[in-house]
């Protein structure tokens, strides 16, 4: 009898102990659902090293973006700076347009007319404020005109593959709203998020500096010590100390337009791993940082980076390749750097390399490319990238790990005859 009790108490035991296994974690419950509800007009995130997206929604519907339009201004001022066309140290004296800016231009710095100030400075008013003012000198600085710098915002655009988008103005300020400086131009500024994500990446990616600047939280416009100094509250609210801050958060610009509605390109990086955001559309300026907290929790829920090929180890299975002419028959191949792409945590099994190899004609050097590694997938989530040429960047070279000389003619003679036999037995053999 006894027996029989304890033995139901270890059943009923054993019952609860394996439904509280069954209960989901804390962390399970913490994490994203594999579907996100946004409640904006379209949005996109990516992880910009490889350009895989990995959420998408209405990517390319063209809206009006609002103040993300000066991403441009700011890849365009960056390149300026870079190639030397341009200083930071420049001095920029503040145009009738760029006064009236000023005074009238949404959110701005007022600068005088005939103010002086730097190119610095006024980038960092644009990238910190998003002041109008600051940008419209900085299209004027680089380019005599707005309209001028407008048609080379466009080129630019085109170039790296920004197939959906059309600029009239640097700043995004609705050209209807300009007045006697209304743009000789049709139609307004409208950006897809795709293209928003294409232009954020390139920022990034190129000139990682900018992210030194838009992580400012706040900063005084002509100095904390200046009887007109303005003070300069990032409108990134997400930066991790502000209102809505979110761990990691850097960059990049946010928007807003009555068109626009709020409209919040965003960045940030954990545990190794950035990804880009952006939501278009938004009703509200809370809505837009909680539905980019939304796929921001999903990203780094869910994806991780993996190490497909280290450089300058060995692939199993592609440890050399066949040398034509050489005083060795093989050349032992390594990774020339990292392989390395975003996965979805768990799926990690289903990631491997692939190895393409070119023919090899001795004499080769060491570091030689004599090959290309790439990643095979066998599972079912959708490897998409922003542009078509992504994914063949994210292959890396297969080089030589060491040099191999070219054969000598007595060597490669006799090793010609001995081919030459060992083919003839092949084919009796293969007679019987």
């Amino acid at each position: 009898m006894k027996y029989n009790i304890k033995k139901r108490i270890a059943s009923l035991l054993t019952l609860a102990l394996v439904f509280m296994l069954a209960l989901p974690s804390g962390n399970q419950a913490e994490a994203a659902p594999a579907g996100i509800n946004l409640e904006v007009k379209s949005a996109i995130m990516v992880e910009p090293t490889t350009g895989r997206i990995l959420y998408k929604m209405n990517e390319n519907e063209a809206l009006p973006p609002a103040s993300m339009t000066k991403m441009m201004t700011e890849l365009l001022t960056l390149e300026a700076v870079k190639s030397g066309k341009i200083s930071w140290d420049d001095k920029v004296k503040t145009s009738e347009y760029g006064h009236w800016m000023g005074r009238y231009g949404g959110s701005r710095v007022y600068l005088g007319l005939g103010e002086v100030r730097t190119v610095k400075e006024l980038y960092e008013a644009m990238a910190i404020y998003s002041a109008n003012d600051a940008t419209v000198m900085l299209a004027e600085h680089i380019s005599g005109t707005e309209e001028n710098f407008a048609k080379l915002m466009n080129q630019k655009a085109a170039e790296i593959g920004m197939d959906n988008s059309y600029f009239v103005t640097s700043t995004g300020y609705p050209a209807s709203g300009l007045k006697q400086f209304i743009p000789n131009a049709e139609g307004d500024n409208l950006m897809t998020a795709k293209d928003s994500a294409i232009l954020a990446r390139e920022i990034i990616m190129n000139h990682p500096e900018a992210l030194e600047i838009s992580s400012i939280p706040r900063k005084f416009f002509r100095g904390e010590d200046s009887p007109q100094k303005v003070r300069m509250d990032n409108w990134n609210f997400m930066l991790p100390s502000l209102v809505y801050g979110f761990e990691g958060v850097d960059g990049l610009k946010t928007g807003h337009t009555d068109a626009a509605k709020y409209c919040f390109t965003g960045t940030a990086e954990r545990n190794g791993m950035r990804i880009i955001t952006v939501v278009m559309g938004a009703e509200t300026e809370a809505k837009r940082f909680a539905e980019t907290k939304k796929l921001m929790t999903h990203g780094f829920n869910n994806y991780k980076m993996q190490t497909i090929a280290t450089q300058g180890k060995e692939i199993e299975g592609f440890e050399t390749v066949e040398v034509r002419k050489g005083k060795e028959l093989e050349a032992r191949a390594i990774p020339e750097r990292n392989l390395v792409v975003p996965v979805r945590i768990d799926d990690e099994a289903n990631y491997k390399p692939v190895v393409t190899t070119q023919e090899v004609i001795a004499p080769v050097k060491k570091g030689q490319s004599i090959g290309k590694i790439g990643v095979e997938y066998s599972g079912e989530d959708l490897q998409e990238y922003l542009r078509p040429t992504d994914q063949e960047q994210v292959m890396v070279q297969l080089v030589a790990k060491e040099e191999v000389e070219k054969g000598g003619m007595v060597r490669l003679f006799f090793r010609a005859i001995k081919s030459f036999v060992v083919g003839i037995f092949d084919s009796i053999t293969g007679m019987f």
